[in-house]
């Protein structure tokens, strides 16, 4: 008998599907083609897994962005491509990125020895361009200057205040590259008003002239610019763009080596199926706002930078749990609880309430109901039931009797939740890591699944723990 409300009809009246990345074949969910009920019953749950061709795939969905917008337009400057290290550092995330001719952004002092490995294994060449972030450590100041003393001849650390060029004017031997990081404000609706971050735009000119335009130490290539919620369509962010624009231009003629505006703050990722962003119609406005801008002040346009860390590995990463039981709490309110925590392994669903896109990988067929989703650890924070398009969940119903269990998948997970969670570490009542799974194409083209992180023993955490 033909059941009458599918989940699978749900979604198809609800969202474009199939879509990138997702489909279905023989009722079990497709991850960018790889089949995961083949990953569950190989490897079992809970499981993660980050599938690396999707991050090549986005560096030249952005690359073939931008550059189209420059020659449409006959934008002069270049653009670069930078990922930025805190999103993931992990060595098959950095080996696959550096593939693609992509420079690097570093946030702190660690940042830097791992750059130093990159090249002793020749997968970083001494000429890429090492953007250095972030309010600067005294360790961190002393390897970012080693580094350029070591013959890394594109190294631009970006003054994130105004004593920080003290240090390089007495370290650096030879002259130094250096940035300007802008403070920006903050949203209207934010706990403050300027970011704790960068030199405050009344400063900045000052500081150039006092600090930087007649000291032959010092060659000012970059102006930086970065707003902490990302590249959107809102005033708010066309208005602190247009008056970093403004500022490159005040600056550009007194500067004849200023050459570059990184405009940082990420691209979003998907996080629905009826996620909706133009980034062609963003992408030609920012190149154009920049290009219009210049042109007022009569300056040549600068290389454009962006710092994509998030949109260049986020939807190469995915969580699937299988739900263990579910328990009907009150006439209305049931519960379908995982093997797995979410604070501890998706700690963005309850640390800034983020939504992922959130899939069954099985039982399309069945029937759905709303639902909440509970994880194992004691902390009443520890669900999940809303998405990002509406304030509840929707999954498929199953009987407790059937032989397989429902299994779920959160998508486009590969972009910070690793390093907030602390991958390998003590994590919340002692529930462990996920096995997780590397899956990348071989020389031949087909793709490959292996195990790069079994689940985490007893053991390894009670020696942790000094046990």
């Amino acid at each position: 008998m033909a059941v009458p409300n599918r989940y699978f009809d749900l979604i198809d009246q609800t969202f474009y599907f199939p879509q990138e990345g997702f489909d279905i074949e023989d009722g079990y969910l497709v991850f960018n083609g790889v089949p995961l009920i083949y990953l569950i019953r190989k490897y079992g749950t809970p499981l993660k897994l980050t599938y690396l061709p999707k991050i090549g795939t986005q560096v030249k969905k952005a690359r073939n962005l931008f550059t189209r917008a420059m020659k449409s337009v006959g934008y002069r400057g270049k653009y670069y491509y930078c990922y930025c290290t805190k999103s993931s550092h992990f060595s098959y995330v950095l080996n696959e990125v550096l593939k693609h001719d992509v420079h690097i952004e570093t946030s702190s002092a660690f940042d830097i020895d791992l750059i130093r490995r990159l090249y002793k294994k020749g997968r970083l060449p001494k000429d890429t361009i090492i953007v250095c972030n972030g309010f600067k450590t005294e360790g961190y100041l002393e390897r970012i200057t080693t580094l350029i003393n070591d013959g890394f001849e594109n190294v631009i650390p970006i003054c994130d205040n105004m004593g920080e060029i003290e240090y390089y004017e007495q370290h650096v031997r030879g002259k130094c590259k250096i940035g300007i990081r802008v403070a920006t404000e903050e949203e209207p609706n934010f706990e403050f008003y300027t970011s704790r971050l960068g030199i405050r735009n009344a400063d900045v000119a000052r500081f150039f002239h006092e600090k930087i335009k007649d000291n032959p130490k010092f060659e000012l290539k970059m102006l930086h610019f970065f707003v902490d919620t990302g590249i959107k369509d809102t005033l708010y962010y066309w208005g602190e763009l247009k008056k970093a624009v403004k500022l490159y231009g005040e600056i550009k003629q007194h500067s004849k080596s200023l050459n570059a505006i990184n405009i940082g703050g990420g691209m979003p990722i998907r996080n629905s199926l009826g996620f909706e962003f133009d980034y062609k119609y963003m992408v030609k406005e920012i190149v154009n706002l920049i290009l219009q801008s210049c042109e007022e002040d009569e300056v040549p346009e600068p290389d454009i930078f962006t710092e994509f860390g998030k949109y260049t590995v986020g939807e190469s990463g995915a969580a699937i749990f299988s739900v263990l039981g579910q328990k009907l709490q009150n006439d209305s309110e049931m519960w379908y609880m995982i093997d797995n925590s979410l604070m501890t392994t998706l700690p963005d669903t309850w640390g800034i309430a983020e939504r992922f896109i959130l899939l069954p990988i099985n039982k399309w067929h069945n029937d759905y109901r709303r639902v909440n989703i509970g994880g194992l650890s004691c902390d009443n924070s520890d669900y999940y039931n809303s998405e990002v398009h509406e304030s509840q969940v929707y999954l498929p119903s199953y009987d407790a009797s059937d032989p397989e269990p429902l299994y779920l998948g959160f998508f486009h997970t590969g972009a910070y939740q690793d390093s907030i969670s602390g991958y390998g570490g003590i994590k919340h009542c002692l529930i462990p890591s996920p096995k997780h799974v590397i899956i990348y194409k071989n020389s031949q083209g087909n793709i490959v699944d292996k195990l790069y992180q079994p689940e985490q023993t007893a053991e390894e955490m009670l020696k942790i723990l000094g046990y």
